[in-house]
């Protein structure tokens, strides 16, 4: 929604950097202790399909490419759209495929 708004100009560039940021660091703390629970409790599957967007979190922050630059906002702003886009694609499905696999063993 921040890249919205900037792209239509109702926020400025400090201001959605400093947004997006502020959840960046949280998200991939989330999604190393969500792998991680998957692997203690066996969900074999569920480990495979999250480990690459793990492993993709991981390489960004390792390059120094996980925070979104004020001066280079601008420039990336098609690929920082795309790329967001694709990890809420993949985080729903995987809300979809955990929720799914919680009511199958629910039921058996």
């Amino acid at each position: 929604m921040c890249l919205a708004d900037l792209e239509f100009d109702y926020i400025n560039a400090y201001d959605s950097s400093s947004r997006i940021n502020m959840v960046v660091l949280p998200e991939f703390i989330i999604q190393a202790l969500l792998t991680s629970f998957y692997l203690v409790n066996s969900h074999w599957i569920l480990t495979l399909l999250s480990l690459p967007y793990l492993c993709f979190n991981l390489h960004l922050y390792r390059q120094r490419k996980h925070l979104v630059d004020v001066t280079e906002i601008f420039n990336n702003l098609s690929w920082e759209k795309k790329h967001r886009l694709l990890k809420l694609i993949y985080l729903v499905f995987s809300l979809f495929l955990s929720l799914f696999w919680m009511i199958y063993n629910s039921l058996d």
